[in-house]
């Protein structure tokens, strides 16, 4: 068989393969053909669930503490006025306000993350696969 026969063989026979969805090859379900994961998988479902724990628990339950700290450390600022235990304690407190307030920034931060992670991947994967679409009808496949 000659190179131009098998060439067109292997076109017909990806012409006959192709479909209006993008199909990848998969790993063996044991995982085989490397040590790492066998892919990258995003869940958007997970994805907004640990946004939402991070708005309706862990952000709410930070500022919970830090009201609490805020009064008993005003009430012992107060009890030691005139003191340098009142010097330190209230610089010791701007300190924890300041962490705080890093600490929500970054849950700002991630929970922003995690609700657009699964734009970005479908957005990735959109592009990827008119790409490949684009690719495929110049090489004439």
């Amino acid at each position: 068989m000659s190179f131009n026969d098998e060439w067109a063989q292997a076109k017909n026979a990806a012409i006959a393969n192709q479909s209006a969805d993008m199909r990848l090859n998969q790993l063996p379900a044991d995982g085989g053909g490397g040590t790492g994961p066998a892919d990258l998988a995003t869940t958007p479902a997970k994805k907004k669930q640990a946004a939402n724990s991070i708005e309706n628990h862990i952000q709410p339950d930070l500022k919970t503490a830090a009201d609490a700290a805020d009064e008993s450390t005003s009430s012992a600022i107060g009890a030691f006025k005139g003191w340098e235990t009142a010097a330190g304690l209230k610089k010791a407190h701007e300190h924890w306000d300041s962490q705080v307030k890093r600490l929500n920034a970054r849950l700002e931060s991630e929970k922003g993350a995690l609700r657009g992670a699964s734009t970005l991947f479908r957005s990735n994967d959109i592009v990827t696969g008119n790409g490949l679409v684009t690719q495929s009808k110049i090489s004439g496949l």
